[in-house]
């Protein structure tokens, strides 16, 4: 223990003086204890020396112990090699005994077998010269065992001569079999009633003898067959293309009329398989054959039924063939499921398949390799269902003269499409919840008959010129509905009564035009469809192929159309009332009153219209109708301001009065519609628009001395033209405006320098810049669009309020330009929506571009 263990101890045991009394008793206890430990530690160390040496006596015994072991393995190994040589040399005799009696053994039976074999060999020739087809047939096999048992003896002149006797005996068997064979067909059978057995018989050494020559047999039979086939169908009276279907009835005669003669053939041989197989290559070259030398388009119903017909025999030869053997040829189960694969290069594949089934992994390093694929190859050909489809074997060759079907389609379904269009009523049934018109269901309706009807002939390439067709039929369709659209007023009344280029809408030609939107969509959606359904039946060459993206385009445009027809219509409907506000008697007006008359007027014709567009049209769309007529009627009621003669105060805040009114009846429009789903920047950009015009009533509201200032402060963007307007608004002399104007033209001289030093120039334009050049113009417009990218639809509000004598149609593109660069989608689409109005409007703010 540490010292202060020690003293705590000590402290302990003597907490006091008088407990000092016992501390040599403790120290003789301690001592005593001391000498205790000290005998046994010298005990111990003595146990230890004592250990030690018995070890060393211990290990001493047991190294000894190990050398006496040694001694004796090695006498014992040394007997045993002895023992060895001893019996090596008792058994050197019996060896030799061992050696002798093998090699007789195998000479007495190898003597026995030559025996067996020149004996067979005997009795193949006497049995080949009375074509004795059954017991030749096992006597073959047996020689063909005893031969495979002298391959080692190739070389002795006695065997030689033994095979080369064999294989004559057999080229005599081959040549009685194919003679006898030569008979069947000719009536002979009928004559000879053994002769079927026979041939049966014949059947049993064709499979004894090599593969080659039940091929070459086979062969030959099939060829025999169908020489009559080739005499009858390749004269001119019956090589024509409305005696196909006789074609098929000849072979199905055959089949049925030779089906018991042909029961002599094993099954395993699948004559009428292989038969099948040479008569459809055959009837498809004869029919090339005279499709191609057709002087004139072929009828396209005697085209189509021989094609069906081709088609049913296909679909005959592959339920009877197809899919594994038939019952009568084997009791394997087999799957249900038919592959339809037409190309050669699927075909190649599945054989691919079934051979490396069965093919070792080692073929590659044995020598007969590839001839066993060879036989493989051979042996998968010859098994229904295993490397060969009837399915399009023969009907493909009508693929490239198929057009003058496509042609008949088209100008059927082009005929149809006329008559639906006809017989259209531009309204939809009571109670229909689709709100779409009824020819557009019909023209898919006929889309579909047709399809269905084509990709039950053919799935290729036909079928692809059939989509084409589609496209053709779609994009036509998509044109009726674009032009059954109001259009504006043309010729010279229109322009001698001031409607040139106006849509004038009724409310039946709304809900038309909402139908139209409703169509177009709804065949938008279909035609997606449509491409689905035809890549998933087309073959797979032609699957990326299949694209309606162009056919969606054109009703997509449709869409947009209608939508900005609709807005121009409305738009048309409040000339009137925009007329009404500019003959208000604004300068004489003595007190501020409820809203005006031509607001009401304004509030009558949305409240007319818009619920009827909100029940017909679905939330997008009527967004974007939203978007497009605050979008149009916001700039044209600041734009109508301008129009009026001149604007008391009392006028000015009448008019900021009605401006608000108008502002509320536009907010209020998606509640008209009942539409709730309406996004919130559709009010940011109502309030947006309006504030335009509030703020420009608060400039002439304004005192004549602080006018400019607080033009300057409402409206930055405001030229110098707008300015002038104003001050003829407010019902200024000429020689009190100059020295406004100047004060005006010193200020915004110096804004300019101030603005070049620090960000992007704003140009003010001067009132007449006619003569400037349009690249500095359009400068300017591109200026004043930067530096307020920030409020791009504000940048596109202050340019309606340009004159449009200023502006080239070369600089509303370029100002367009950079809108579309620094501004929002949303700014964008609303430029695009304006221009498109423009083109069908008299006064709208860009119409003269379309005139330049």
């Amino acid at each position: 223990m540490d010292k202060s263990s020690a003293l705590e101890y000590i402290n302990q045991m003597f907490p006091t003086e008088a407990s000092l009394s016992g501390v040599e008793p403790l120290m003789q206890k301690i001592q005593s204890e001391i000498r205790r430990v000290d005998a046994s530690i010298l005990a111990a160390v003595r146990q230890q020396s004592n250990s030690g040496t018995k070890a060393k006596e211990e290990l001493a015994a047991a190294t000894s112990a190990v050398q006496e072991l040694m001694l004796k393995i090695k006498e014992i190994k040394t007997k045993a090699e002895q023992s060895e040589t001893m019996v090596q040399e008792i058994c050197r005799d019996i060896k030799k005994l061992d050696f002798a009696k093998k090699h007789i053994t195998t000479t007495i039976t190898a003597l026995h077998r030559l025996t067996m074999l020149v004996s067979a060999v005997e009795q193949l020739q006497v049995m080949a010269a009375k074509r004795q087809y059954k017991e030749a047939a096992a006597q073959l096999e047996a020689v063909n065992q005893l031969c495979s048992h002298f391959e080692a003896y190739r070389d002795v002149p006695k065997i030689t001569e033994l095979r080369d006797k064999f294989k004559n005996i057999k080229k005599i068997l081959k040549s009685h079999v194919f003679s006898d064979f030569s008979s069947l067909g000719t009536g002979k059978e009928t004559e000879e009633p053994n002769l079927l057995q026979q041939l049966s018989d014949a059947c049993l050494v064709v499979d004894a003898l090599e593969p080659s020559v039940r091929e070459e047999l086979v062969k030959n039979f099939c060829n025999k067959e169908l020489t009559s086939y080739r005499q009858i169908f390749e004269g001119a009276e019956l090589a024509k293309l409305d005696k196909t279907e006789r074609r098929y009835a000849w072979i199905r005669r055959r089949l049925k009329t030779n089906e018991e003669i042909w029961k002599i053939f094993p099954q395993t041989w699948h004559v009428d398989y292989l038969l099948c197989i040479q008569f459809c290559k055959l009837t498809r070259t004869q029919l090339v054959d005279i499709l191609n030398n057709l002087k004139e388009k072929p009828d396209v119903g005697t085209l189509l039924l021989a094609l069906q017909r081709t088609l049913e025999f296909e679909e005959e030869l592959a339920s009877k063939f197809g899919a594994g053997t038939e019952k009568s040829r084997s009791k394997e189960s087999t799957d249900d499921e038919e592959i339809e694969e037409d190309d050669e290069g699927n075909d190649r594949k599945r054989i691919a398949e079934i051979r490396n089934r069965y093919q070792k992994k080692d073929a590659s390093t044995e020598p007969d390799a590839k001839a066993q694929m060879e036989k493989d190859k051979q042996k998968d050909l010859a098994v229904p269902g295993a490397g060969f489809n009837f399915r399009g074997i023969i009907s493909s060759c009508f693929e490239a003269h198929m057009t003058v079907y496509v042609e008949l389609e088209e100008k059927t379904l082009m005929e149809s499409l006329e008559k639906l269009v006809q017989e259209e009523t531009w309204e939809t049934d009571e109670g229909s919840q689709t709100n779409i018109l009824s020819s557009s269901m019909q023209v898919f309706l006929i889309i579909r008959r047709s399809l269905k009807r084509c990709s039950a002939l053919t799935q290729s390439q036909t079928l692809f010129k059939m989509l084409e067709v589609f496209q053709r039929i779609l994009k036509a369709y998509a044109n009726k509905l674009y032009n059954r659209l109001p259009k504006g007023g043309t010729g010279i009344v229109a322009a001698a009564t001031g409607t040139d280029g106006q849509i004038k809408t009724s409310d039946r030609d709304e809900r038309m035009i909402c139908y139209i939107v409703n169509t177009a969509e709804y065949c938008h959606k279909t035609s997606g469809e449509l491409a689905e359904n035809v890549s998933n039946m087309i073959d797979p060459q032609f699957v990326n192929k299949v694209d309606m993206s162009e056919v969606q385009d054109e009703f997509s445009a449709v869409i947009t159309k209608a939508l900005i027809t609709l807005v121009n219509g409305v738009e048309t409907k409040f000339d009137a009332e925009m007329l009404a506000m500019t003959r208000v008697p604004w300068a004489s007006l003595e007190s501020v009153g409820d809203q005006s008359e031509y607001v009401n007027g304004i509030n009558s014709i949305l409240s007319a219209s818009i619920p009827v567009l909100g029940s017909l049209l679905s939330p997008t769309y009527f967004q974007f109708f939203l978007d497009k007529l605050a979008a149009s009627l916001g700039p044209r009621f600041s734009q109508n301001i301008y129009k009026c003669k001149s604007i008391s105060e009392t006028g000015a805040q009448q008019m900021l009065l009605d401006t608000q009114a108008v502002k509320t009846i536009l907010l209020e429009i998606p509640a008209l519609g009942k539409q709730t789903t309406v996004a919130t920047s559709y009010s940011k950009f109502v309030s947006r628009e309006m504030s335009k015009a509030e703020a420009l009533l608060k400039v002439i509201l304004s005192p004549v001395d602080s006018v400019a200032n607080t033009y300057r402060a409402l409206l930055p963007e405001g030229t110098l033209s707008d300015f002038q307007r104003i001050l003829d608004l407010k019902g200024l002399k000429k020689t009190d405006q100059q020295t406004i104007l100047e004060d005006f033209n010193k200020h915004s001289a110096t804004t300019t320098n101030i603005r070049h030093s620090s960000m992007a120039p704003i140009v003010s334009l001067p009132p007449a810049p006619t003569t400037a050049s349009s690249s500095a113009t359009a400068s300017a417009l591109v200026a004043s669009i930067s530096s307020s990218s920030s409020a791009p639809a504000t940048a596109f509000a202050s340019a309606l309020t340009t004159p449009l004598s200023a502006y080239s149609r070369e600089d509303v593109l370029t100002r367009a330009a950079a809108l579309g660069r620094g501004a929002a989608t949303t700014g964008f689409k609303r430029f695009l929506a304006l221009t498109e109005a423009a083109k069908d409007k008299k006064d709208g703010p860009f119409r003269k571009l379309f005139n330049s």
